[in-house]
C-alpha cells in the first residue's frame, strides 16, 4: 500500500528508453480516444451534436496512435512493451468517465482542454529525451498537433455545434440543472424554512429556554431533512419523466431541509433569549426571500407571485407558532 501510495514501485520518465516512451505514447493516445467516445456516448441522447464532436475528437486520437505504432514497428518491431500512465511516477493521470459522473457539458469540455494540455507537454518533453531523428520529429508533430487541438475544438464545434444547436444544448443542461438539482432543493429550503416556523417558535415563546428551543429545532430539521430526502427518492426513478438520478435529488431536497430549518434554530444556541429570537427572525427574513429569489431566477415565477407564495406563507405560519407558544 505504501508503495502505491509514494509511488516506490513506478518507472522515473526519466529513466524510460526510447521504445518505452513510444509505448506509454501509444496507451496514453488509445486510453484518450475511449474516454472521448465515452463522453460520446454519455452525451448523446440529450446532446447528439457534442456527441458529434467528441466522436471526431477521438477519431483523431486514433490517427496519432496509429502514427506511433507505424513508427514503433519500424524502429523496435512488433512487440510494444506493455507501461500505462500509472507506471510512471509523476505522469499526468487520467480518471475514469465513470468516476467523475454526472457528466455534463461544461465538465467535458474543460476536461478535453486539460487533456489536450496535459498530452501537449508530454510529447514536448519526450521528444528531448528522443535521439533518433525520426521519433523526434514525430513526436514534435504531435506536440504541435495536441497544442492545436484547441482550435480543432472549436472547428469540429463550429462544425456539429451552431448558435442554434448550442443554444439548444446549452437550454437542455439548464432544464436537467434546475429539474435534478434546483426544483428538489427549492422545494426541501421550502420546506425546511416553512414548516420549521410553528414547531420553533412554538417551543421558544412557550418554554423561553434557548437550549430547549434548539434541541427542538435540531430534532424537527432534521427529521424534515431525512423524511423529504427519502421521500423525493421514492416518488421518481427520474426515468419518465426525465429528472435525473433520484439519489441526487434526494440528497438535494434532504440537504436544503435541513439547511432551512437549521438556519433560524442555530441562533437558539445563544443563550439570551431575545437575542436569539431577534437574530433568528432576521434569519427566517432572509431565507424567505431568498426562496423567493430562487423562484424567480430560475423558476421564473413573477415576483409578486413569489413573494405572496412564499413570504405570506411563511409569515402566517410565524404567527402561527408564536400565537400557540404564548397560548
Amino acid at each position: 500500500m505504501f508503495n502505491r501510495l509514494f509511488g516506490f514501485n513506478r518507472r522515473a520518465f526519466s529513466s524510460l528508453s526510447e521504445q518505452e516512451i513510444l509505448a506509454l505514447a501509444i496507451s496514453s493516445e488509445e486510453d484518450d480516444a475511449r474516454i472521448y467516445r465515452a463522453y460520446a456516448d454519455a452525451l448523446r441522447d440529450e446532446y447528439p451534436h457534442s456527441a458529434a464532436m467528441f466522436e471526431e475528437m477521438a477519431a483523431e486520437e486514433d490517427r496519432h496512435r496509429a502514427s506511433l505504432i507505424e513508427l514503433h514497428r519500424r524502429r523496435f518491431g512488433e512487440r510494444i512493451p506493455l507501461i500505462r500512465r500509472e507506471h510512471v511516477r509523476g505522469y499526468y493521470q487520467r480518471r475514469p468517465d465513470w468516476l467523475v459522473r454526472p457528466l455534463g457539458l461544461d465538465h467535458v469540455r474543460a476536461q478535453a482542454a486539460l487533456m489536450e494540455e496535459e498530452a501537449q507537454r508530454f510529447y514536448a518533453e519526450a521528444a528531448k529525451r528522443t535521439e533518433d531523428a525520426a521519433t523526434r520529429k514525430l513526436l514534435g508533430d504531435l506536440a504541435a498537433a495536441e497544442q492545436k487541438h484547441e482550435t480543432l475544438a472549436e472547428r469540429l464545434s463550429e462544425k456539429h455545434l451552431g448558435r442554434e444547436q448550442r443554444d439548444e444544448e446549452d437550454r437542455t443542461a439548464r432544464r436537467q440543472f434546475i429539474l435534478t438539482y434546483v426544483q428538489p432543493g427549492l422545494a426541501g429550503l421550502m420546506d425546511g424554512s416553512v414548516s420549521t416556523l410553528a414547531p420553533i417558535f412554538a417551543a421558544a415563546f412557550a418554554t423561553g429556554d434557548t437550549w430547549q428551543t434548539f434541541l427542538v429545532g435540531l430534532a424537527a430539521s432534521l427529521g424534515a431533512g431525512i423524511s423529504m430526502g427519502f421521500t423525493e427518492v421514492a416518488s421518481d426513478d427520474g426515468v419518465i419523466s426525465g429528472r435525473g438520478s433520484p439519489v441526487r435529488r434526494g440528497l438535494a431536497t434532504g440537504v436544503m431541509t435541513a439547511v432551512g430549518g437549521l438556519g433560524h434554530a442555530l441562533p437558539y444556541l445563544i443563550p439570551h433569549f431575545w437575542t436569539a429570537t431577534t437574530l433568528a427572525i432576521i434569519i427566517v427574513f432572509i431565507e424567505l426571500w431568498a426562496i423567493a429569489f430562487i423562484q424567480n431566477r430560475y423558476m421564473e415565477t413573477p415576483w409578486s407571485r413569489a413573494t405572496f407564495q412564499v413570504v405570506l406563507g411563511g409569515a402566517l405560519v410565524f404567527a402561527t407558532g408564536m400565537l400557540i407558544g404564548n397560548a
